[in-house]
């Protein structure tokens, strides 16, 4: 029982609309094939967009896309 409850949870989190989980900088790293220090320096300068909470770095994997999309075109 506890499983179907569990899944149904997750179900609403992952179709809440405007909600995008956040990737760590190692996550997010290595969907780009990048060092962690790398991608925080990218951050720091704003060249990507990241969110700092703490000392601790978040991504977005859309916002990870669009850089992405921006450096191929």
């Amino acid at each position: 029982m506890p499983s179907a409850a569990r899944s149904e949870s997750e179900n609403a989190r992952d179709s809440a609309p405007g909600f995008e989980p956040l990737l760590d900088s190692a996550e997010a790293a290595a969907l780009l094939r990048i060092h962690p220090k790398t991608l925080q320096r990218l951050a720091r300068t704003g060249e990507i967009a990241g969110i700092q909470i703490g000392r601790l770095w978040r991504f977005r994997a859309s916002a990870l896309n669009r850089w992405l999309e921006r450096m191929t075109s």
